[in-house]
């Protein structure tokens, strides 16, 4: 997903020579903490509502140019580096530039946690298995053998290196929500499992034997 597919046009755009008290004004309005700011139709930067709240309403935002931060995302730039430089940041709008640094628009925090969610295919149903991994021994063919023999597939695949351990903690999402039998093939295969999210299938069949047996007690 391109950056430019997550652009928000509704959102205003400052100019070099507007008061402190407009942009403030506007802030407010949009629920925002920061805007972008142009001159002569180019982009300069951001300012946040933090700064501008340390200076009078009547200065025009030119003089506060220093605190601008200049940074933005090109629209043919991938998604997540909207989601890189929001987090690095701090800023709850995100400037989208072309290539002649106009403003093409702004992406709001609540776009990026949009994508992102989609993007992690949290939308579709299914269990979560997160796997401790050494470096040496990740392969993603063998995770996605082992789940398939359980007549499912993997939808999604995150991994991160833990600071700690050193190890790859490997998240992958799975096809289906029963993931009992999945969770007993890893361990099979000395993979350790920190967590898993599902429904087990020993918990279903133990839920249905104790209905059969309410059943049978209320004859």
């Amino acid at each position: 997903m391109l950056s430019s597919q997550l652009i928000h046009t509704t959102f205003p755009v400052l100019h070099l020579f507007d008061k402190v008290s407009l942009a403030l004004q506007l802030m407010d309005d949009y629920d925002v903490t920061n805007l972008p700011i142009t001159s002569e139709e180019k982009f300069v930067g951001t300012i946040s509502k933090e700064d501008l709240l340390d200076n009078d309403e009547t200065v025009s935002l030119a003089a506060l140019q220093e605190q601008f931060v200049v940074k933005f995302v090109k629209a043919t730039e991938h998604f997540m580096s909207v989601v890189k430089l929001a987090t690095e940041h701090n800023i709850s709008l995100v400037p989208i530039v072309n290539d002649e640094m106009e403003i093409e628009g702004s992406v709001s925090a609540k776009e990026i946690l949009a994508a992102l969610n989609s993007f992690v295919g949290n939308e579709e149903p299914g269990g979560m298995i997160v796997l401790e991994v050494d470096k040496r021994n990740f392969s993603f063919g063998e995770m996605s053998r082992l789940v398939e023999t359980n007549d499912a597939y993997i939808t999604q695949l995150n991994t991160m290196v833990e600071a700690t351990t050193g190890l790859v903690l490997a998240t992958i999402k799975i096809s289906k929500i029963e993931i009992s039998d999945i969770v007993a093939t890893f361990q099979r295969y000395d993979y350790s499992v920190r967590y898993y999210f599902g429904e087990e299938q020993y918990t279903n069949e133990l839920k249905d034997n104790y209905n059969h047996l309410m059943a049978y007690l209320n004859m």
